[in-house]
């Protein structure tokens, strides 16, 4: 979608203007238009000029977005608006009520009701003209016939500044005239409004600093080393291939590899992680993270938007100017707002005279129609709380890429999720070792590596990995030979050798029956069980299996607690998907499914209801796509999967369940909201109306004026509740940073306080909770804390650590 910059909108009803002019170019297929960025996303063939000028005529002004926010200079001037608007209204009100009500003291010259009514019409007409933006754009909505809310305050506003003016000439012209002023009411008016206006866009600045806090973390300058040197160049010249240089404290321009030195970095910014995360030579950084500790160089791989930063800011940017399916309702409604007000506010002024009442007061109640109706609650309801909740999940690496899917996420009935890379780690490992009698663990391991040294498959890699962790030596292997289905083998020392699964294992040498009777224990376990033979006996097995996440069990809880079916689909075989599942506790399996039988999968289950699809984002494609929800995890290096409506930038499938319950969050949210829009307006425009009067319950134009103002800044201050959302795990996270320490010669609370202070000393370590009772310290980390630097600290108070 292509997105515009829109200026001039002022309520619901000019963004529901807005849309119907781009809509009916040719070759636009889709417009969204949102009130709270003033801005507009086209999908189709259109021409941008065709766009432009069809907005143009419309009566606002359009182009193609730059990016850029809204500047402060604008919010200045709505303040100094405000500012001289109250203080003209102030002396306004002293001369025109409080002199009157309270006795407050007046020159004398202001007992002639011709200086008393000429000197309100200056400073009414002087807060008219500093407010003229109402006037001017309330009039060019009628102009285009396309009134808005502008148009109400205007019409209100000079209703009864026109009014008073022909009191006014009547008092000059009629000696004894003394019908009353109400010049105070149009300066109230839209005084109050214009304060209304200014608290909202405050409230609305608000909405956007998840995403303006996302901008600042990218880089004006780096330091790239060329033919030995170093110097400092602007971020935009950084080419793929550069190297750059980065010392402790600084943040990484661009995303790269690492190619010499190591350190911490802190990737809170992009991942909600607050623990660093260690990178060496061949890991992958990533623009706006900072270097913690060591010097790095690093070579730069993606720059520009094609960074993790710069994908993250334009998903979170198209989220929040796009317009959730919920609001149709009240762009229905906004559409037709405005005109339909001012029909019901001729309708009572005509029904008050029709019944006798006196012009003034016929007026009174028509103004008041006019100022307290407010479109601008319907057209702010869905978009400020969209934003938010954008900004939001950005912040805790939940990322949607539009508004219909932070409102479909929530809706969810039934979660599919792939095993491999979702509930599993996506990496196999060694989990067990079991050796033949009279053969030693380190001979096992030996002929292992000897073997799957040569191998690619990724069981392979998953014992050498193992290996390398100790001081295993292989062997010389020749001959060696991968056989497919199989295994692999190979000659050690002139003696034939095997590794593979069972069958291919029994086909060339024996294998006793407690060691098949252990490889089928493994299988039943989830676990893939690699035998190892030499001159034609098997020596032992090494069961190697996709472990499952710390929080998958957890988080797939959760899920069903929230009245979610679970579901598993895999390509892997029954009795490995069998055994993650009772791991897991999902509900249900399907396992042997490949791509297109996910999908299928996928398109049976959404005849049930909604369906909600994680995946990786590659296999899982189809399904991604065809599922209700696609939402890729783990996609930190690529979170532009094109399939996937939402991308969750960590791997743990806690964010998954943060998603859901953030999107239902904000769909709660969203439905506050309209439902505050139209119950305000239901109950308040027959207020306005005088329909309760004979209960003795009216309304004053200048109280309408300040309802008005006051309903969008709470629809706004609503959807800002939004950002105290804590997403799910988090407490459990911090929790498990928690470590005991057994400590010798606790005798008094002033050793409690010595130990406790040299703890909190260590860097990392968040608080520390000792006991002469228990003899222990607690202590809670805020990062990883190796044990060694706390037995030092405590060592140095002057105690001794037991271990």
């Amino acid at each position: 979608m292509e997105k515009y910059d829109v200026s001039g909108m002022s309520c619901a009803a000019c963004s529901a203007r807005v849309q119907k002019a781009a809509e009916s170019v040719s070759g636009v297929e889709e417009c969204r238009v949102n009130l709270l960025t003033n801005s507009m996303l086209i999908k189709g063939t259109a021409r941008s000029e065709d766009i432009i000028d069809a907005v143009k005529k419309a009566g606002y002004g359009a182009s193609l977005s730059t990016g850029e926010q809204q500047k402060p200079a604008r919010k200045s001037r709505i303040k100094h608006r405000f500012i001289i608007s109250l203080v003209l209204l102030l002396a306004l009100m002293y001369i025109s009520m409080l002199s009157e009500m309270f006795s407050f003291p007046l020159p004398g010259f202001f007992e002639s009701r011709t200086v008393l009514g000429g000197t309100e019409f200056v400073l009414t007409l002087a807060i008219m003209v500093i407010n003229g933006r109402f006037f001017i754009s309330g009039i060019k909505g009628v102009l285009h016939l396309a009134p808005n809310m502008d148009t109400l305050v205007s019409l209100g506003a000079l209703a009864s500044f026109l009014y008073s003016s022909v009191v006014l000439y009547k008092t000059v012209a009629l000696p004894g005239y003394t019908n009353d002023f109400y010049f105070e009411s149009a300066a109230m008016i839209l005084t109050l409004v214009t304060l209304g206006k200014m608290l909202e866009s405050r409230a609305k600045g608000k909405t956007t600093d998840a995403l303006n806090l996302l901008k600042k973390l990218a880089l004006d300058t780096a330091t790239v080393i060329v033919d030995g040197n170093k110097k400092t160049v602007p971020v935009q010249s950084i080419k793929e291939g550069d190297i750059i240089a980065v010392y402790p404290g600084e943040s990484f321009a661009v995303d790269g590899i690492v190619i010499s030195g190591e350190s911490a970095i802190d990737e809170s910014a992009l991942t909600g992680e607050s623990v660093p995360s260690d990178k060496k030579e061949g890991d992958a950084v990533f623009s706006g993270t900072v270097n913690l500790s060591g010097y790095i160089e690093y070579k730069a791989l993606s720059v520009g938007d094609d960074t993790v930063l710069g994908k993250i800011i334009k998903t979170v940017s198209d989220a929040a100017a796009d317009k959730a399916p919920i609001a149709k309702t009240a762009d229905r409604v906004a559409g037709v707002f405005v005109p339909v007000i001012i029909a019901l506010a001729v309708i009572t002024a005509a029904v008050w005279l029709l019944l006798g009442s006196p012009f003034y007061k016929a007026l009174t109640f028509a103004v008041s129609v006019l100022v307290i109706s407010c479109p601008c609650a319907l057209g702010l309801a869905t978009p400020v709380a969209v934003m938010v909740a954008a900004g939001t999940g950005a912040k805790v690496g939940i990322l949607y890429k539009n508004a219909t899917a932070i409102e479909t996420t929530g809706k969810a009935q039934t979660v599919a999720l792939d095993k491999t890379g979702t509930l599993t780690e996506g990496v196999p490992s060694v989990t067990d070792i079991y050796t033949a009698d009279g053969v030693s663990e380190d001979a096992l391991l030996s002929l292992a590596l000897a073997l799957e040294e040569k191998s690619e498959h990724p069981l392979a890699k998953a014992v050498v990995r193992f290996c390398a962790k100790g001081s295993i030596t292989p062997p010389h292997t020749t001959g060696f030979t991968a056989v497919s289905g199989g295994g692999v083998k190979g000659e050690i020392s002139g003696v034939p050798a095997f590794g593979g699964n069972l069958k291919f294992i029994s086909e060339s040498a024996a294998v006793s029956a407690d060691i098949s009777e252990k490889a089928r224990d493994y299988s039943l376990e989830g676990k893939t069980p690699l035998i190892f033979a030499r001159d034609k006996n098997a020596v032992g097995i090494i069961a190697v299996a996709d472990g499952i996440k710390a929080d998958s069990k957890e988080s797939v809880a959760e899920l069903k607690k929230m009245g979610l079916r679970v579901i598993m689909l895999t390509g892997d075989n029954p009795v490995t998907a069998a055994a993650v599942a009772e791991k897991t506790g999902v509900d249900e399996c399907f396992a042997e499914l490949l791509p297109d039988g996910k999908a299928e999968k996928i398109r049976k289950l959404s005849k049930e209801g909604n369906i909600l699809m994680v995946g990786d984002g590659i296999n899982d494609a189809p399904a991604l796509a065809l599922a209700d929800t696609g939402v890729a995890i783990g996609a930190g290096t690529d979170i532009a999967i094109e399939s996937a409506d939402v991308v969750l930038i960590k791997s743990d499938l806690s964010s998954l369940v943060s998603a859901i319950k953030l999107s239902q969050a904000t769909l709660k949210n969203i439905k506050q909201n309209l439902f505050w829009a139209f119950f305000y307006n239901a109950v308040c425009i027959p207020l306005a109306a005088g329909i309760f009067s004979p209960l003795g319950i009216t309304l004053n134009p200048m109280i309408g004026a300040a309802a008005m103002s006051i309903s969008s800044v709470c629809v706004v201050s609503n959807a800002l509740r939004l950002n105290r959302f804590k997403p799910f795990g988090k407490e459990v996270k911090e929790e498990k940073e928690m470590k005991v320490i057994k400590i010798n010669g606790i005798m008094c609370e002033h050793c409690e306080a010595r130990i406790k202070a040299a703890l909190e000393a260590v860097d990392g370590v968040k608080s520390a909770n000792v006991s002469k009772e228990t003899g222990t310290a607690e202590v809670e980390l805020s990062q990883s804390v190796a044990d060694e630097a706390l037995f030092a600290a405590i060592k140095a108070a002057g105690y001794e650590t037991i271990q």
